[in-house]
């Protein structure tokens, strides 16, 4: 919980980059709310994030039986998703069980396997897809995870 930030918090480097992670805020909350085990927000908490990127937040939810209450969501300019914290205990620990996460979905769909065995992933499983996630993966794992680790 030290490395996060209340929401009430978000900061970017100026005032456009601010507002883009205010508005992911809002993205990762409307994802999150779509999902019939969330029956409520209870606590959210900014984890980081680059503008018009990508933002990773913490939320502890009002949770249906047998589904965990706190749950990471990552949103941007990529595929949203969501997390439970056992994968994860770090914002940034979060973001590359992402990484790992889509790059599955991405091999799978390259060798044209059955996607049941992949973390869902809210995108047409075509081999262009699969190319402009894996470009976004890398620039998590070469840029933004570096830069907040």
């Amino acid at each position: 919980m030290e490395k996060l930030k209340s929401v009430a918090q978000i900061a970017g480097e100026d005032a456009e980059e601010t507002e883009l992670l205010r508005a992911s805020l809002e993205e990762a909350t409307a994802f999150l709310k779509a999902f019939d085990w969330c029956r409520g927000i209870r606590e959210m908490y900014f984890g980081l994030g680059v503008g018009g990127v990508v933002s990773v937040f913490l939320f502890r939810i009002d949770a249906a039986p047998m589904v965990d209450e706190w749950v990471w969501v990552i949103v941007g300019d990529l595929p949203s998703c969501y997390l439970v914290t056992d994968e994860a205990q770090t914002p940034v620990g979060a973001l590359k069980t992402y990484c790992d996460l889509m790059e599955d979905w991405v091999r799978a769909v390259r060798a044209r396997r059955p996607l049941n065995d992949v973390f869902p992933v809210s995108a047409e499983p075509s081999e262009e897809n699969a190319d402009l996630l894996a470009k976004r993966i890398k620039l998590l794992r070469t840029d933004v995870i570096p830069a907040f680790a």
